[in-house]
């Protein structure tokens, strides 16, 4: 039954997660947390448990404590900082009868929390907006079952309705447009590389029903095949013949970045895609990373810090990492009206 304007409802706002601080302690717990999930490391149980506490625990949390600490904000995580900003202005949007709630899937706040902050003001019905812009088992579908298995617990419990990927929605497509519009007409780049979190190959196959599609041909992510519409890899590269159209872009191509481990992960990886166009005379190269709606870690230092001086190193003359959507009032209206048509009231 479609939602009405005299529902008591509210919505909840998504995200990956953070740790609380850029310290080895936080970031181990919350690397535990992230990485105990199965939907994320899909392996078996007991080699899950091996791979985390003998290879991953032991060592990561050093390293990437000290990136963390690299892009850190004196309020805090910029993911979450980011969050809080958009979370207001879509609650500014939407009125103070229509409560709006942040959450993360790993750290803090929690979804408990954030279900619970919900209930406290009176809201029965909740459209929950998981901030991933293309669907994947490790980041959609986890969040969703996260949601779900914390509101039972709730009473009463709350009905539950869930706002998909919006890869190529034109509210998304048109809200990095105007972000990325000014910053490349100002920095007039050679080359515009669209990078987005990769993924193990084999997750990305497990979300073909067929079975007979994904990464069975080179071009197979070029069109989107009905037979498979949650394809990860291939709403990525739906996003980027949408953004490419949006920005009228001349030069660009798609890649992947954040590989872990030794499996196959999708290609081209974004690592070797800048030493790649820096080899082929690009010199003013501009990063866009779609897969994230907030500016974060994967962006900010893996593109903003690494990418940016293995560019510089190898003959690139000027780079540039246009930000995410973050807080940008085109974005917050994006949200507003996504939940607003979710619950029929817009």
């Amino acid at each position: 039954m479609p939602f009405t304007t005299s529902t008591s409802w509210g919505a909840l706002l998504v995200n990956l997660g953070t740790p609380d601080a850029p310290r080895i302690p936080e970031v181990r717990r919350y690397l535990a947390e992230f990485l105990s999930d199965p939907d994320v490391i899909d392996i078996p149980a007991p080699a899950r448990w091996l791979l985390l506490h003998l290879v991953i625990l032991p060592f990561r949390p050093r390293r990437s404590a000290e990136a963390y600490e690299k892009i850190w904000l004196p309020e805090g995580s910029p993911l979450l900082v980011h969050g809080k900003a958009l979370a207001a202005q879509v609650r500014e949007r939407l009125g103070p009868s229509r409560p709006v709630a942040l959450a993360m899937r790993y750290g803090r706040p929690s979804i408990a929390s954030g279900l619970r902050a919900l209930a406290e003001q009176g809201v029965r019905r909740v459209v929950v907006l998981p901030l991933y812009p293309q669907y994947a088992h490790a980041t959609t579908r986890s969040t969703v079952e996260r949601v779900r298995r914390e509101a039972v617990l709730l009473r009463p419990e709350p009905d539950l309705r869930f706002i998909g990927a919006f890869h190529d929605a034109p509210e998304f497509i048109g809200s990095f447009e105007a972000v990325g519009r000014p910053i490349l007409e100002a920095f007039r780049p050679d080359h515009v590389l669209l990078s987005y979190h990769g993924l193990p190959e084999r997750q990305v196959i497990k979300a073909d029903p067929t079975g007979a599609h994904c990464l069975k041909a080179a071009d197979c992510c070029e069109r989107f095949r009905e037979a498979n519409p949650d394809c990860y890899r291939g709403q990525c590269f739906a996003t980027s013949r949408a953004l490419a159209e949006a920005l009228e872009l001349e030069r660009w191509s798609v890649s992947f970045q954040s590989r872990l481990g030794r499996d196959r992960w999708i290609a081209p990886f974004t690592d070797r895609a800048v030493l790649d166009l820096a080899a082929r005379g690009v010199r003013r190269l501009a990063v866009l990373c779609p897969a994230f709606v907030a500016d974060c870690l994967e962006t900010l230092e893996e593109i903003g810090i690494r990418a940016r001086a293995s560019f510089l190193a190898v003959g690139g003359e000027a780079f540039t990492l246009v930000p995410s959507l973050n807080s940008h009032p085109r974005w917050a209206d994006a949200v507003a009206g996504l939940i607003r048509r979710e619950i029929g009231a817009g």
